[in-house]
């Protein structure tokens, strides 16, 4: 059934200012770009301990877009520190979607949308560092 994540696909109108803002809050360029009839429609990030892809797709090119009010599934990042992310976060212009709330003993969340109106959500997860201690990574 399912395995894990493989790729978040997230969409903005201008995709050449959202991979600019990714890359900032990233600080890597995307390993993938894709450009039809000349307009950026799609780039992609690997990132994180399994290097997980992060997309981003033109909203032309997508067959739903944006509603007026945010719903639906929310993906959580593992972060070390979720105040300190939440803070960079909202300096680059992310605007608070939930705030930061701890969970129970090692669980803490928030998330934002970010400038181009995607849900991005932030989490310390103690399993996730459970599972990653158990796994060698090279």
């Amino acid at each position: 059934m399912l395995r894990g994540l493989t790729t978040i696909r997230l969409v903005a109108d201008d995709v050449l200012a959202a991979a600019a803002w990714y890359t900032e809050l990233l600080g890597v360029e995307p390993y993938f770009k894709r450009d039809i009839e000349e307009v950026p429609a799609y780039v992609e990030f690997r990132i994180g301990d399994y290097q997980h892809e992060l997309g981003i797709a033109n909203t032309r090119f997508v067959p739903h877009t944006h509603a007026d009010k945010t719903a639906g599934t929310l993906v959580y990042w593992h972060v070390d520190d979720v105040q300190g992310t939440l803070d960079r976060l909202l300096s680059l212009g992310a605007t608070v979607h939930e705030p930061l709330i701890e969970r129970g003993p090692g669980f803490v969340t928030a998330s934002v949308i970010d400038p181009f109106g995607n849900v991005l959500g932030v989490m310390y997860n103690q399993h996730y560092l459970d599972i990653l201690g158990t796994r060698h990574i090279s």
